[in-house]
Parts: C-alpha cells; structure tokens; sequence
C-alpha cells in the first residue's frame, strides 16, 4: 500500500527504506542513516504501519495494493476500535518539530487506511491533547526527552506503556553529544523495563560516527542494524567572491561588504534560505536586506530560536505556501521543520563545520535524488580558505563525529527521582536498568552508592537540610513520600540549562520572543537594540518582562547572544590548514586569497601539515607571541592559558591572550623571545591537568559550571511558573551550597563532575591532550616578522577591542589594516 501511496505522490520506494520496514518486521532495532531529504521518516515510519495493517487484515506495505483499491486503502485497512493502546512513542529533539512530524505521521497513516489516532504530548500541548492521552486515547504519542521523562514521573507509567511496541528518536544525532541524550537513554532503558519487547529505532543526518551513535542508542551488548542510504546525494558549494579580493578585510564576522551581492544573488532564486550562524547576524542582515529589500516586505521574513513560536510558526507557513520568498534564518531551521524544498541556501559566513554546511544545503534540493546547492558568502579573506576546505571534505566525506556523555550523574540523581515517583524502585534492579545505557554502562559501585545518598541525604554534607531529602525507602523500595517534592519535581524535568531568559513584549502586549537576562540586564530604558527583525527602545523590565516599544532609530546596541562564535571542528581546521600550504590550489576561492597568502609567505611563513608556526613580533603596544596549532578557539583557549602560565613559571611575567580558531596570541608590556626548546617544554604533556588547573582558575570556572549541575540535579529550583528566579538568585543558591560542599564534602560526585564537565566541555580536554600530542611531533618553525601579518591580524585586532573604546579600536585597526594592505 505503501508503495502505491508513493507513486501517487511522484515518489519511488528507495532500498534502504524496504530495508527498514523488512528489519522491523524481523523484530530487530537500528539506525537509519541518510542525507537530508532523503526520505527517513518514512523509513522508520513504514515498519510499523506495515506491522499494524498485517494484524488487521490489511495488505502489506511491501506488496503492491490489489487492483481496485485507492491510494488511501480505505476498505481493507480500516478499523474501529473502543479502546486504544500505545504502540509507538516518537521523541523529536525540538517542540518545534512535533507539529510537522505529527501531520506527516497522520498523512501516511491515513493514506493506508488506519484510524490511528496520533496525539502530541509537549510543553506546547492544548489541554485538551493532554486530556485524551490521560485517558489513554492514542496510539502513537510524539514526545520530547523532556516530556517524555514526565510522563514516566506519573503512577500509572507502567500501565502506559506496557503494550508499548516502538520508539523512534528523530534526529538522534542531535541529542547524542549532549545530556538530553543521556536523559533519553535513561528513559529508554525504563521502557526496555516496562516493555521488553520494545523496538528502538533512530533517525540520523551528517554523523561521522554511526556506529557509535546506534549502539547508544540500543544500548551495551544489543546488536542493531545500521540502515545506511545510498550516498548519491550531490551537494554543489559555491562562493560569493569579492569583487576586489585585494581590499577584502582581512578579519570581520557580518560580511555586510557583500550586501549588493548578497541581494542579487537572492532575487535571481524564487525562495532563499539565508543562515547565518548567530542570532546577532541574523538580525543585522535582515535589518540590511530590508533596507534595500525592493520586493513586497513580507516577502522577507526572520526566523530564530528567540523568537516566539507564533512567529516562527507564521515564517514555515509562509515558506510552506511560498508567501515568503526569503527567510534569514540561524540553526532553527537546521532541523527537520518540514516545508517544500526552498531554490537556494546561501551561508553567511563560513559554516565552520562539514555536517552543518550539508545539514543546512540540504534545505534545497529537499527531495531523494535531487542535487543540492549552497552558496557561501565570506566575510573576510580567510574565510574564503574555510569554505574551500569544507568543499574538499565535504567531498571526501569527512563527517564530523558527535561523542556521548558519560557519567553524568546529575542526570542519573534526576531520572532516579522520576522513577521513584512512578512507583518506586528496588536498588539492586535499578542499578542493572541504569547500567543497561551507554552512559552508565561502566557505573562504579561507589558513584551508584554516592549517587542514592544524594536523591535521599542530599550526601553528606547537606543532609540536615530536609529539602535534599527527596527518596524515603519503604520496604527495600525507594519512593517519594512528600506531595511538594513530587511537584517541584515535575516543574524541574529535563537537563536544558542556560542564561535567564526575560520575555520581551510590545506595547500593546504581544509576546515577541525572548532575550537573555544577561543581555537585558546591561540595558537601561531608552536604550534600543535589534530584536525580531525591528528596532526596539527599552522601556522598564518588570517580572522577568522587557516591555518595548518600536523605534524609528535604525542604531542601537547590537543583541550580544550568548555562545555567539562558533568554533571551527577540528575536520575543517586540517582541511584549512592542508590548503594554506598550497597556495596555487585550484579553488577559485584560493585565487581570491592567493595575494594574502603570499603576503603571509613573504612577511613571515606560511604553516604546513607537520609545522607549528610561532610569530613574534614586537610593537609599540607590547610584545607578541603567536601560535598557529589549528585545533579550534576553545582547544586553543587551553593552550593559551597554559603555555602562559608556563612560560611565567620560568621569567615572572604577566601575559594576556587571546584565541580564534588558528590559533592564540600571548602578549606582554615586555619579553624575551622564547627558544624553541622553551616553547616545546610549556606545550607538553607533563603534569597537564594540574598546571591547566592552576592556570585557569578551575575552581572558579567549576562554580559556575556546578549552577547548571545542581539544577539538572534538583539541587536547586528554578522556580515556579510566572516567578523564574534570576540567573543571579540561582547562582546565588547554587554558590552557597558549592561553598558548603567545598568546606564539607570537596570530594562530593557533584563538585568532581563539575570539574570534569569544565574539563570536558569548556575546554574540550581530549582534544586539547591529543593537540599536545601533535604538537611534540611537529616541526617548530619560529618566525620574527617586523609587523603583523595576515594570519596574526585577526588575533591582534581581536586582542585590543578590549582595551581601547569603540571609536579609537575602530580607527587604530583601519590605520593598522591600511598600512598590510598597502604591502600586499
């Protein structure tokens, strides 16, 4: 039936998907891996309509409909039920993603005949969608980790998904690098517990390690298959060039110098994705797009994760009836919110990663066998090198990886509530559900122990405080006793930590989006910024609200958002580094930088595979040593502490630095130029951990970081419903107890894995050791140029905006910039 619904639609049945339907049909669990459009959801959606219509009586989904039948196979397949059970549960990463996936859910299901009853079950569900999955009225459920993690909280879990016989995790290479993964996980394996028959099938996009990512999520020692579609998937890169390459700015992150360009290029295409890769340039380049916009203006829209859903939702429906001709969008339409495949993506500046530059093409050219198309638009010089490496690996398939978490016990303290919620669990089974998950399959007994006494003592050091005291064993089984608990717990569910956000509102009350408290906290009224495609003056902050109101003044403060730059992946960085050392490639994006590489050759070297280039120049301004590891801003962020604190071990000396994704710039009022056996010694191995430790004051950074543990944790309360306590009031409380816990307990699993996350996340430690590693087999090439050079510029730019105001910044780096340009 299947088939024949896709011939009625002009598409054809691809192998991979006949392969998945087969497999789930074997009663086996995968993976299904394709390119974007490429017909994944129906992959994994097949299996269980061909299983539910072979129990009806209907025909199979993997034989043709017998002639007479319409496409919908009305007569053989539909069926009546009283009572409803739940059979497949389908978790998508986003609530933005749950409508669509709903509506593409029911049109299939419909198309073959069954009455399924669908239902969606978010933060964004009506009463009424809740009302009718109490009462147990639906047959598949679309959920989030979050929601989905709710729902096991409530007594009646084991009820509810006993006869449950699939979940599909859509997207999954989204949630499997982060602890939302962790939380699914969890959440699988209880359902593993309360269905042991469950089928688990996932759906991934642009992953390096697919292996890796199935095996997460089935779990430890379950074989899976790994469905992986035919990589005929072609995917055309091209670039925006300067019209003078040699007056490109040799540093910058907006690009607005290609506007002219940028315009024409999109009206010469019927609809336009336009991706930037932050919130703040996505903003701006709306705000100049629409000032030279000569079309209808609500043929131009802006869509961003701030935003509030009304208007997010207006945007997709515009792109959907082809209302909208373009949309500048960030990673909120990376995802699969489902329109008509749009004529062209173009990528503001460069992608910074292989699988987001496939991720984001793939908007065009939506549908299996079609060719996709990006074009890139540079924003400095260097940035033409990026787009030409992510070209060439894009082509040689060098996907990046997403690695998983492991050990996240605040995560673990979280679910352990949850499911003591539901009915409560024996110690000894539990510990076996746990280690059933990748995350804790190697779960030491002492962490286990450490991790109950924290859901029931709040450990140690916290135990006189009955607020900690959450699980009360009750016949060897841990539950939760107190009404309160048991509600505060709920309004806490889910591991999405980030700044305070305050909702911003227009004068006459409409919600427009939302804005970081830290953002919003360096306002005072009068003062106006970009928001929501228009300018905005600020006119007081009130209960977690900025109230607003339009302002006819085009300047003002630009939004700072948070994790505004982007890193370069450590693929695309020796991509980039392999192309500067040659200088002659091919690419056309290379003869456009070829004048400022050979400038880089002559002043000072250019850095090939196997060479560490250090630069030393003294200025006017102080003394600065450049170093060029290629291995990303927050690896480098690392190094540049270290090799700081290093080197001032030797000659008392107080640096500053700096760091982008080449490299890092240490710099002081005056010192000596360090040899090259100095440098090899301060950048290796031995005794990493404590000298990093020491030299970037971990304990600070692990304060900070232990606020978004002990909330995941439920060590502290964000708050109520209408009264969100401030980001300052939670560090606040999550400082005092870091403090006591400290004095008391220093070796508290909280206060250990807050250093390990520091280590981890922030300053990405793996990476970083194995930079270190490379760096002992690579060549040093030390070089004395008399000024700056192309690759140095950024960095010194960057450097010395913190330490002049605006205007004088701005003139110094264009008198700097005019003085390289003219030696070019």
């Amino acid at each position: 039936m299947l088939e024949r619904w896709f011939e009625t639609r002009g598409w054809r049945v691809f192998e991979f998907q006949r392969e998945a339907w087969r497999a789930y049909l074997a009663g086996e669990s995968g993976l299904v891996h394709a390119p974007t459009g490429y017909g994944k959801t129906l992959a994994v959606w097949g299996g269980p309509l061909a299983e539910a219509l072979a129990e009806s009586g209907g025909a199979s989904l993997l034989e043709p409909l017998p002639q007479g039948d319409t496409a919908t196979g009305t007569t053989p397949a539909k069926r009546s039920r009283r009572t409803r059970t739940l059979s497949v549960l389908w978790v998508t990463p986003l609530r933005a993603l749950a409508s669509d996936t709903l509506e593409n859910l029911r049109d299939a299901a419909s198309a073959v005949g069954l009455d399924w009853r669908i239902e969606r079950r978010t933060g964004d569900s009506t009463s009424g969608e809740r009302g009718r999955i109490k009462r147990g009225e639906a047959d598949v459920l679309v959920t989030t980790p979050e929601s989905l993690s709710l729902l096991l909280s409530y007594p009646d879990a084991a009820v509810r998904f006993a006869s449950l016989r699939c979940v599909i995790a859509d997207e999954w290479h989204e949630l499997l690098g982060t602890k939302r993964g962790v939380q699914l996980q969890l959440c699988l394996a209880r359902l593993r517990t309360l269905a042991p028959a469950l089928r688990t099938w996932g759906l991934s996009a642009t992953l390096g390690n697919l292996d890796e990512a199935r095996d997460v999520l089935l779990g430890p020692g379950v074989h899976g298959r790994l469905v992986d579609a035919v990589h005929d998937k072609r995917i055309v890169v091209d670039t925006l060039l300067p019209s003078d390459p040699s007056r490109f700015p040799w540093a910058g992150h907006l690009g607005l110098q290609q506007l002219p360009q940028v315009l024409a290029c999109v009206l010469a295409a019927r609809t336009t994705l336009v991706f930037t890769n932050t919130r703040s340039q996505a903003e701006l380049w709306h705000q100049a797009l629409e000032s030279i916009w000569p079309e209808d203006p609500a043929s131009l829209a802006l869509h961003h994760g701030s935003l509030d859903r009304k208007l997010r939702a207006q945007v997709e429906d515009g792109l959907r009836d082809g209302r909208i001709r373009c949309v500048v969008a960030t990673s909120s339409l990376d995802l699969g919110v489902d329109f008509t495949a749009v004529d062209q993506v173009v990528q503001i500046s460069s992608p910074k990663g292989v699988a987001r530059l496939a991720q984001r093409a793939g908007r065009s050219g939506h549908t299996p066998g079609a060719t996709s198309r990006v074009v890139c638009v540079p924003t400095h010089t260097l940035e033409l090198v990026e787009i030409a490496a992510a070209r060439r690996a894009l082509a040689d398939g060098a996907i990046e990886a997403r690695h998983p978490p492991r050990l996240s016990l605040d995560v673990l303290a979280q679910h352990l509530v949850t499911v003591a919620l539901s009915g409560g669990f024996e110690p000894t089974e539990m510990l076996a559900e746990v280690r059933a998950t990748h995350a804790f399959a190697e779960l030491p007994e002492p962490a286990w122990q450490a991790t109950l006494e924290l859901v029931t003592r709040g450990g140690h050091a916290l135990s006189a405080y009955p607020d900690f005291q959450k699980l009360v064993e009750r016949d060897g089984r841990y539950v939760v006793e107190a009404p309160r608990i048991a509600r505060l717990h709920r309004l806490s569910i889910g591991t999405i930590t980030s700044d305070g956000m305050v909702a911003v509102k227009n004068a006459q009350g409409r919600t427009l989006g939302q804005v970081e408290e830290q953002f919003i906290a360096r306002l005072k009224p009068g003062d106006r910024f970009l928001f929501a495609g228009r300018s905005l003056e600020l006119i007081r902050v009130r209960d977690m609200v900025a109230h607003v109101r339009a302002s006819k003044e085009r300047f003002g403060t630009v939004p700072r958002w948070l994790g505004g730059k982007m890193p370069l992946t450590t693929e695309l960085a020796r991509y980039v580094e392999r192309l500067l050392s040659e200088p002659d490639a091919p690419e056309p994006e290379m003869r456009a930088a070829r004048p400022l590489l050979e400038a880089q050759a002559r002043r000072s070297h250019l850095p090939a595979p196997g060479e560490l280039l250090v630069e030393w120049v003294r200025a006017r301004d102080g003394d600065h040593l450049f170093v060029y590891p290629f291995a990303g801003r927050h690896v480098h962020e690392g190094l540049a502490a270290l090799l700081a604190y290093r080197l001032a071990q030797a000659t008392p000396v107080s640096f500053s630095w700096n760091m982008n994704d080449y490299g890092f710039l240490l710099s002081a009022r005056r010192y000596a130029q360090p040899s090259v056996d100095e440098l090899k010694a301060a950048l290796s191995q031995e005794q990493l951990t404590r000298d990093l430790m020491a030299s970037l004051n971990l304990g600070e950074l692990a304060r900070r970081q232990f606020r978004e543990i002990a909330r995941v944790a439920g060590l502290v309360f964000q708050g109520l419903p209408g009264h969100v306590k401030t980001m300052r009031q939670l560090q606040a409380s999550s400082g005092l107890i870091y403090d006591v816990l400290a004095e008391h307990d220093p070796e508290h699993v909280l206060m250990r894995q807050a250093v390990d996350e520091v280590l981890a996340n922030q300053l990405e430690f793996r990476r970083l050791s194995a930079a270190l590693d490379e760096i002992a087999t690579r060549t040093f090439v030390i070089e004395s140029p008399r000024t700056l050079t192309p690759l140095s510029f950024p960095l010194w730019a960057d450097f010395t905006r913190g330490t002049l105001s605006t205007e004088t910044w701005l003139a110094r780096v264009r008198a700097m910039a005019e003085r390289l340009e003219a030696t070019l």
